[in-house]
């Protein structure tokens, strides 16, 4: 048992069950802006969801399952990857996945105003394209999330599950509005699983990247909080299967309800389902007051999501500290609340800075834009070790899986190198694809340069006992 483990064990609240798991797990694959992205597809979009549930999704689900039965250890990933190639390789893809959750929660907390703006129809239209506004909404967001992450798990998993519920009633309207609509005329007609043959492009092969690793990722994420857990073999594994058919059929049906209202105009991909809603129920009229508490659904979602990510990334250093890899500060917890609130207070003033840097010299839907592909691209490095762990990991390592399980993890592997490569083409207009392209590009050699110094400054491990 090393380091990590043992202070997992002593020192950790087990808060977590199966209800709060599966909740968990929808509420962080689940967004709301990627049945947005993936309507820009047209009717192909379900061949892709299918192709990518196929290619990725499944695999990841099975590799998560038989991964955390071998390994359930607080730290999820970053202990696999250590286990399966050793320190620098197992720090370094826990790295990634650090970084892309800094990333990906300044994405989702980036779509606050737009939410806001939505709800409040044309007196709000300013509010996105205020960068005061959405600077003093976000990082006033941002503390209230780390506040309750200071508080600890027994208040927050209430509200990630309050907002897991809330989401599921958010995407219930989202599906049955365009029944509604053409019940009561609004809508002359409604294909819920609509086909069309696809036109490949790089176009569709950026989309169809950002709907494996973005859209359809997350499964492994809830097992950082192993330590956090009650029985976590059964209840990891658990929540994976009973949450997978659901979110499928959240996306595949939630596009096409996108698809039914916004047809050819543009797509508003910071806030799709608020603009799907508004164009549903309109702005006059019985039906359009309704509109605010569905968006209200929607928004209160991604606070509980972006609390629930920023959770889990507040528990990487705090291992890594344990294991002497970053400074022992990372790892303090508090006296009574037994939480990490070196890290999380870090965590909070990053994730702000980094919401400002995004939005300088660029449209917000060209910065949310960024913030999105920046944490596609690190979390497909991300995959690229959890996949490549059941084939070229350590041979004993590798032993412990099943063959089957070895050849499944090939296909997610290969979504994970696309999705990585395709990850600097823009989908939507930039002021330049060259620079929006060099922009990912510097993050991700940056980053990992950075995650490459602080390992070697780091100090040796202390021998397992």
């Amino acid at each position: 048992m090393g380091l990590a483990e043992v202070f997992a064990d002593k020192v950790l609240k087990r808060e977590l069950g199966l209800a709060d798991l599966v909740l968990a797990q929808v509420l962080c694959v689940v967004g709301s802006s990627w049945v947005g992205i993936a309507a820009k597809l047209g009717k192909a979009h379900a061949f892709f969801w299918l192709l990518a549930i196929a290619l990725f999704y499944l695999p990841l689900g099975v590799v998560v399952i038989y991964l955390n039965r071998l390994m359930p250890l607080e730290g999820g990933l970053y202990q696999w990857a250590k286990a399966g190639f050793g320190e620098m390789a197992g720090f370094l893809t826990a790295w990634n996945l650090w970084v892309y959750a800094v990333i990906v929660m300044g994405a989702i907390v980036f779509v606050v105003p737009t939410d806001i703006g939505y709800m409040l129809g044309a007196r709000g239209a300013w509010i996105p394209a205020s960068k005061p506004a959405t600077l003093a909404l976000t990082g006033g967001v941002v503390a209230a999330i780390a506040l309750v992450a200071a508080r600890g798990l027994d208040l927050a998993k209430w509200l990630h599950n309050i907002g897991s519920v809330l989401m599921l009633l958010g995407y219930a309207i989202l599906l049955t509005l365009p029944l509604w609509a053409v019940w009561t005329g609004r809508l002359g007609s409604y294909e819920p699983l609509a086909w069309q043959a696809p036109e490949m492009s790089w176009f569709t092969l950026a989309i169809f990247g950002q709907m494996c690793v973005g859209a359809l990722s997350g499964f492994e994420y809830v097992a950082i909080l192993a330590g956090e857990c009650r029985s976590a073999v059964r209840t990891i594994g658990g929540s994976v299967a009973i949450s997978a058919p659901i979110i499928a059929v959240m996306f595949i049906f939630g596009t096409s309800s996108v698809l039914a209202f916004v047809g050819n105009q543009p797509i508003n991909v910071i806030g799709p389902i608020p603009q799907t809603i508004r164009l549903a129920v309109g702005t006059t009229g019985r039906a359009a007051t309704a509109a605010p508490f569905a968006i209200f659904l929607i928004m209160a979602r991604n606070i509980a999501a972006a609390s629930l990510i920023f959770t889990g990334l507040t528990r990487l250093p705090m291992t890594a500290g344990w294991d002497r890899r970053v400074p022992r500060w990372f790892a303090e917890l508090h006296p009574r609340r037994r939480t990490p609130v070196n890290s999380i207070l870090f965590m909070a003033a990053l994730a702000t800075g980094l919401i400002l840097l995004s939005m300088l010299g660029v449209r917000e839907q060209e910065a949310s834009q960024t913030l999105q592909e920046a944490s596609v691209a690190h979390y497909a490095i991300a995959y690229v070790g959890l996949f490549a762990l059941p084939l070229v990991g350590r041979a004993a390592f590798r032993r412990q899986l099943p063959l089957w399980v070895r050849i499944t993890s090939a296909a997610g592997l290969l979504s994970s190198l696309v999705s990585l490569f395709i990850a600097v083409y823009p989908v939507v207009d930039v002021v330049s694809r060259s620079a929006f392209a060099a922009k990912i590009c510097s993050v991700v050699a940056v980053s990992n340069g950075i995650g490459i110094l602080i390992y070697r400054a780091g100090s040796r491990p202390t021998s397992t006992t």
